[in-house]
């Protein structure tokens, strides 16, 4: 009786081109991903049922809940800030202003930003809100 020895293959699967075409992907995804664009100053919108959502390309004044100013993402001392904005009418013209405070903030101290915005020759001031289906409320 002769036995024959049954030599055992094991199967062997090449992971290097599977590695690299999972790099491939990772690089095309994070090409071809959308970035949104947010300033570094955490602001939270008041809400509001009853608001007409539209696009406004302007010049945006920021009060951040810590009372903190900033002007198209630059901050800006509050004794300067008048100048500033003049500055800004006279380089640009436009005499627009959105104005972004978080709902924090307390009410005088819009009031008090509205009135130096309006004393630097803004003629509008925009205050936007979010939805309250935005809020998540």
């Amino acid at each position: 009786m002769q036995f024959r020895i049954k030599r055992y293959i094991k199967p062997v699967i090449n992971i290097a081109s599977l590695v690299d075409v999972l790099f491939l992907l990772l690089i095309f995804f994070m090409v071809t991903s959308a970035f949104v664009e947010q300033p570094n100053i955490k602001l939270e919108l008041p809400s509001t049922r009853h608001s007409e959502v539209t696009k406004i390309e302007n010049m945006v004044l920021t009060i951040a809940r810590d009372g903190g100013l900033f002007l198209q993402d630059r901050p800006v001392d509050k004794k300067t800030l008048e100048k500033e904005l003049r500055r800004v009418i006279l380089d640009t013209g436009d005499e627009v202003l959105v104005l972004k405070a978080d709902k924090f903030v307390p009410y005088g101290v819009v009031i008090d930003i509205m009135d130096t915005v309006k004393g630097a020759g803004f003629k509008k001031v925009i205050a936007p809100t979010i939805m309250e289906e935005e809020s998540g409320k």
